[in-house]
């Protein structure tokens, strides 16, 4: 292939992602409001806990970036196809549409199948009781099956100190399966802050799209699509937030993350970003998954660690270390996905 025509693939490939990408941003941007109308008029609704006034708020924005993501990824295959033909490329998009739809109706069922009276709780009151944390590993997996079924992914896996091992038929039917619960169940674990879901979402989805823009991998699209979506969706959920993103959003991101790493055979770098959430998910197990990343509210606006010097979340510490408002906490989880992000670019994988 000359070096003229490998030039004009990647120019079309860079004019198409970026023409879906702005179709996602403009979706979300655009559908929010209308969505956040409905979900407020169907009661489908949390309380934010970080405000004096503690209002009462639409949540599920995650189905507001689904839908971003869709019109993104769907525009995408579509111009693909058009003009150059169907490939394997598309087969694994579609599976990612699969499985987008599936998670999203996941986590919706689980906004929406919440208790809607009062309940105390150690941080105050709280109108969303979610399903029990052994159940939503559950409910998660059916968002694998669609890669099961094409057996997404390279079954060789290069491990510290084990080499490179082969894993056959186990990757599609353990691994990939293990892959989507754990990712979109440990990015459930760590939030509650206007804007603190997106906006380490936004870093996370950013790199991983670099990072396969790079190696010249498939899962560029996926993540500069999400990245778009998210960016519609950060203005009405950042402080202070019109829109709450629930488990549809923090399910959605988990798993996409997950799907995109595995098509793109990008395992360590999923398992770089997503490391807060691995090192939330053995904090929170500290604590049997019972304790609350949110913090106290006083007076002057700024927040108190729920449980005084005992560390269950990464947001405990930061709450420890100084005390915050809450949109000063959502920065700080920003930053430190940054910097677990940019360890991708540092050539240390």
């Amino acid at each position: 292939m000359s070096k003229n025509l490998k030039f004009t693939i990647h120019l079309n490939f860079m004019i198409i992602s970026l023409i879906s990408a702005l179709i996602a941003f403009v979706t979300t941007f655009l559908i929010t409001p209308y969505v956040m109308k409905f979900l407020y008029a169907a009661g489908i609704v949390g309380l934010d806990l970080h405000k004096k006034e503690k209002p009462k708020l639409p949540t599920s924005g995650g189905v507001c970036v689904a839908i971003g993501i869709l019109a993104g990824l769907l525009s995408y295959i579509g111009m693909k196809t058009f003009l150059f033909g169907l490939s394997i490329e598309i087969i694994y998009l579609l599976t990612i549409v699969s499985s987008v739809l599936i998670i999203t109706f996941v986590g919706l069922l689980d906004d929406i199948g919440v208790k809607k009276e009062m309940v105390e709780t150690k941080e105050g009151f709280d109108i969303r009781v979610g399903l029990p944390q052994w159940l939503k590993p559950l409910i998660t997996l059916p968002a694998a099956i669609p890669l099961m079924a094409v057996k997404a992914g390279v079954t060789s896996i290069s491990l510290p100190f084990l080499g490179t091992i082969d894993f056959g038929i186990f990757y599609p039917l353990i691994l990939i399966p293990i892959g989507i619960v754990g990712a979109s169940n440990a990015v459930n674990l760590l939030g509650g802050f206007n804007g603190s879901e997106a906006g380490m979402g936004l870093v996370y989805c950013l790199s991983l799209s670099l990072f396969a823009l790079l190696h010249n991998s498939i899962s560029a699209i996926i993540f500069l699509v999400a990245f778009a979506s998210l960016l519609g969706f950060v203005e009405y959920n950042w402080f202070p937030a019109k829109i709450l993103p629930g488990d549809s959003l923090t399910y959605l991101l988990g798993s996409l993350v997950a799907s995109g790493v595995i098509i793109g055979n990008m395992e360590k770098a999923g398992i770089i970003v997503l490391f807060p959430f691995i090192i939330e998910f053995f904090l929170k197990a500290r604590a049997k998954f019972k304790a609350s990343c949110l913090g106290k509210l006083n007076e002057d606006g700024k927040l108190d660690p729920p449980y005084g010097n005992k560390i269950y979340s990464i947001t405990h510490i930061i709450m420890n270390l100084k005390r915050m408002e809450e949109r000063e906490v959502t920065i700080c989880l920003i930053i430190i996905e940054l910097v677990f992000s940019l360890i991708l670019f540092l050539g240390i994988l």
